[in-house]
């Protein structure tokens, strides 16, 4: 059907304000990823611009005339990888001097300074864009070298401090073990060290060769054997944590099919690689098979296990008309299904973007402890040289020399040295966001970086749309009416003898419920649309139509039809005129089941819930009441939606937007946290959204402001740890003899708590 029902967003196609209030907030972000490409652009001669659409997936490059490209793929493919993130994060800036910057479409192009004549004559050559490839082999192997390097370390040391014990005649077999135990703790530390050394840079990992390469010299061989090894478990416990956050982006590459069963026009099946795929080709899936792209069934009934993307444990029904999405598994039917996007602007593929995306890109907190971390180092060396200096010529300490009675001014400058350095506090923030991000990957919510995270613990206010995001967006039949009264399925049939041949989603809604009531379907001449008003047909001869109110008011029935009662604001109407019979079927937005309770959760935690909607007021207030919203602004276009939540940001309050619309876009930007329903939902509101909850489960901002608050605690703990710790043994160090073995198993201690205590996140339960 061509009509609209009543009730309908008026403002649903004035989404481009969404791409210009985008655009100017994306100005202002800062131009790296343009820096990157055109230093590209500098070592390569030959290319004129490069177009690159980050969505996509797809980059091209432009030359003037056919110049060879020899081995330019994989030089662009480097760039592009390098880039990635920024792009994901970051609009069209300014380009520098001699470069122009300009959008095309969906992509951007950046290219030299050039006239428009000149352009003509570039030639565009498609490449291939760098595959996204996981890691997690590298990943595993990492920490579990780690931890045989440190078990190894570990043992030795015993073995060392054994052979010395009972063969005290022959101190070269207790160090000879201590050795084996200084290598094998420190050869991780020594790799990085050498790798940063060459970039003229030093980090943690050189402060604790140095402590334990002073350790050797003044004779405490076990100590600095057990500061290597403490070093080495707590990073392979660190590299085991990190394994564990990117075991959930594995698992939906893992999912990710590499082939499909294309259907061929005679009905034969062919086997075609998946990026092979174009759109509108019909795909056959067997049982225990995955959709190799997202499409819509055509043929055949089943379920399909979605928890890869939605966390969601049950199967999902699935029949023709209905959405599949690439890596969900179809569990017992054999279906086939057209394809309706490209494998690599996939669902399955926009969430892995986002997850890696999101894993790369840092909360403020980090990237403040990054900027702190290497100045930080360098102070710590200052000041351990300098109170070495203070011990040994200020209060007449031997310099080197250890008593039984008095530690040495270099002994106690080690201590400080370890004591003071910032392992814990350097993985304190990201050991917690990583978790995060990837507890919420698992259980259906997305979170863009870190800065997401920690903004969304501190919302005061909730402000949400109505269709698709309280309400499910899908229409549903609450009654009909017939007139003369008392033939009510009478006219269910006939509408559903109309609309069985439409795909509009009022006419899913009616076929839906008159197969649940067991109507059967009449036969049909004849059948037309009328365009914005309805349908037509003919059953049995006589002429039947179905659209709205107009068709009455322009007809014979015009006088009548004005005495016939309205629906009420939440309802939308279809009317039917049959050769003895009038009447309509009444049809309703469908409330989540699950947004009052969520609604009721949110003002328990003193959070101000606010309706914007573009739906006339007495609808809203209808769909307020029943749900208890705190207060509703109805009747909005896109832009009093943006001014909505200034005036909720102007009354002090930070406010997060859940929408899930086109027209949500341009709130979504202006909101302070962004919130968007469902990988299903616009790629508008996908593009400003910092966290989207999958499956269209509005729930899940529940368990997703949880988890913020939580990471947050969490945090906060990692950080008095780690801080208490080093102010504390500075000042017992300063100012007493602490031996450096207690030094050392402070620190290391410490920097194991913080891994373990973020750990929690990644195993608690977030949910409520």
């Amino acid at each position: 059907m061509d009509w609209a029902p009543g009730g309908a967003n008026e403002f649903a196609d004035r989404g481009d304000v969404g791409e210009r209030l985008a655009m100017e907030s994306h100005d202002q972000a800062g131009t790296e990823w343009v820096e990157e490409l055109v230093r590209f652009l500098r070592t390569q001669p030959g290319v004129t611009a490069v177009r690159i659409d980050p969505t996509a997936h797809r980059v091209a490059v432009a030359t003037v005339g056919n110049v060879a490209l020899d081995g330019l793929e994989s030089k662009l493919a480097a760039t592009i990888a390098a880039v990635e993130a920024q792009l994901a994060a970051k609009g069209v800036g300014l380009a520098p001097a001699g470069f122009s910057l300009r959008k095309d479409g969906a992509a951007t192009v950046i290219g030299r300074d050039t006239c428009a004549t000149a352009e003509k004559l570039w030639l565009w050559r498609e490449m291939e864009w760098p595959e996204i490839t996981a890691e997690p082999l590298a990943e595993d192997q990492e920490w579990r070298l780690l931890a045989k390097l440190a078990t190894v370390c570990g043992a030795a040391g015993i073995a060392g401090l054994v052979a010395g014990y009972f063969a005290p005649d022959s101190p070269w077999i207790a160090k000879g073990f201590l050795l084996v135990g200084l290598i094998s703790g420190g050869w991780d530390a020594a790799v990085d060290t050498w790798a940063n050394l060459k970039k003229r840079e030093i980090d943690i990992h050189f402060l604790m060769l140095a402590v334990a390469v002073g350790a050797m010299f003044i004779g405490a061989w076990g100590e600095a054997v057990l500061l290597l090894f403490l070093f080495s478990a707590s990073g392979a416990m660190e590299e085991y944590a990190l394994d564990r956050t990117q075991r959930e982006v594995s698992a939906l590459l893992k999912s990710s099919p590499k082939r499909a069963n294309l259907v061929l026009p005679d009905g034969a099946e062919k086997e075609v690689a998946v990026e092979d795929l174009q759109v509108n080709q019909r795909l056959r899936v067997k049982p225990g098979e995955a959709f190799a792209a997202d499409g819509l069934i055509v043929h055949g009934k089943s379920a399909s296990d979605e928890s890869t993307l939605t966390g969601e444990a049950n199967p999902v029904e699935k029949g023709v008309g209905d959405q599949v999405f690439s890596g969900t598994i179809n569990l017992w039917g054999v279906v086939e299904f057209n394809v309706v996007r490209l494998p690599a602007e996939s669902t399955l593929q926009k969430i892995i973007r986002l997850i890696q995306t999101a894993q790369k890109l840092k909360a403020p907190s980090e990237r403040f402890t990054d900027k702190f971390g290497t100045g930080y180092t360098y102070a710590v060396i200052g000041g351990s040289f300098a109170m070495f200096l203070l011990w040994w010529l200020g209060f007449n300490l031997p310099a080197f020399t250890n008593t039984p009675e008095t530690r040495s001014a270099f002994y106690r400058a080690m201590t400080l040295m370890v004591v003071a350095s910032p392992c814990a506090l350097v993985l304190s923030i990201p050991s917690a966001i990583l978790a995060a991000i990837a507890w919420g990957a698992r259980h259906g919510v997305l979170f863009r970086g870190g800065a997401a995270i920690e903004k969304l613990a501190d919302i005061t206010a909730v402000a949400l749309d109505k269709t698709g995001t309280l309400t499910t967006g899908e229409l549903a039949v609450v009654g009909c009416e017939s007139y003369p009264r008392g033939r009510d399925r009478e006219v269910l049939q006939l509408a559903y003898t109309l609309e069985a041949k439409s795909q509009h989603p009022i006419a899913r809604a009616i076929v839906r419920h008159a197969k649940a009531e067991g109507v059967s379907e009449l036969a049909v001449d004849d059948f037309q649309s009328i365009t914005g008003q309805g349908l037509r047909g003919k059953i049995g001869g006589a002429t039947l139509l179905l659209g709205r109110r107009e068709l009455l008011e322009s007809g014979p029935l015009a006088e009548w039809a004005k005495q016939l009662p309205p629906a009420a604001a939440e309802l939308s109407e279809v009317w039917v005129i049959g050769k003895d019979l009038v009447g309509r079927v009444l049809l309703k937005d469908q409330i989540r089941a699950e947004s009052r309770a969520v609604l009721a959760e949110l003002k328990a935690r003193g959070i101000k819930t606010v309706m914007l909607t573009g739906d006339r007021r007495h609808t809203a207030e209808a769909v307020a009441q029943e749900l208890g919203l705190d207060e509703v602004r109805a009747g909005l276009s896109p832009e009093d939606k943006v001014a909505a939540i200034q005036a909720l940001r102007a009354e002090g309050r930070k406010v997060a937007m859940v929408g899930d619309g086109v027209n949500d876009a341009p709130c979504l930007a202006a909101a302070d946290v962004s919130v968007a329903m469902g990988a299903r939902g616009s790629d508008a509101a996908l593009e400003q959204a910092e966290v989207i909850l999958m499956h269209d489960r509005i729930e899940n901002f529940l368990a997703a402001h949880r988890l913020s608050r939580r990471a947050r605690a969490v945090i906060r703990q990692n950080l008095t740890i780690s801080l208490g710790v080093v102010v504390v043994m500075v000042v017992a160090t300063a100012f007493g003899a602490v031996p450096l073995s207690i030094g050392v198993a402070a620190h290391e201690g410490s920097t194991l708590v913080v891994c373990l205590n973020s750990l929690r996140l990644l195993f608690g339960s977030n949910r409520g």
